[in-house]
């Protein structure tokens, strides 16, 4: 029950920073980590608001790099634990795509030498 709680947190992430909680009474440490990352989230959104040009541009890169690398990391979990072909169709996908931007992301960073964010104090 715990690893479906916690992908349906992880899906509710992926989709806005929405926390579904199958358990709505008591959540799970798993629960509370989500919770903890969509109020990481939301403070991310507020400091992104206040960034323009190239601070703007590199710490979005890099928080979309983050962001794509949770979502491979989640999607390789299928390949041993998923029952449905579907979801493991849909998830060597996300891996292939989220790769390929990932790589694209890197390279902009390069190419456009942004500066490297300092996540540590943007999100205090």
């Amino acid at each position: 029950m715990e690893t479906k709680s916690l992908l349906f947190g992880l899906v509710g992430f992926f989709l806005g920073g929405l926390i579904v909680s199958v358990a709505a009474t008591s959540m799970t440490p798993a629960q509370e980590d989500l919770a903890s990352s969509d109020i990481t989230m939301n403070h991310m959104t507020e400091m992104l608001d206040e960034l323009k040009g190239d601070k703007f541009d590199a710490a979005f890169v890099s928080f979309m790099i983050d962001h794509h690398q949770s979502a491979v990391d989640m999607a390789r979990l299928s390949e041993s634990r998923a029952k449905r072909d579907e979801i493991k169709n849909l998830s060597r996908e996300i891996i292939t795509t989220q790769k390929k931007e990932i790589t694209q992301m890197k390279q902009w960073q390069t190419d456009w030498n942004l500066p490297a964010p300092d996540h540590s104090t943007m999100m205090h």
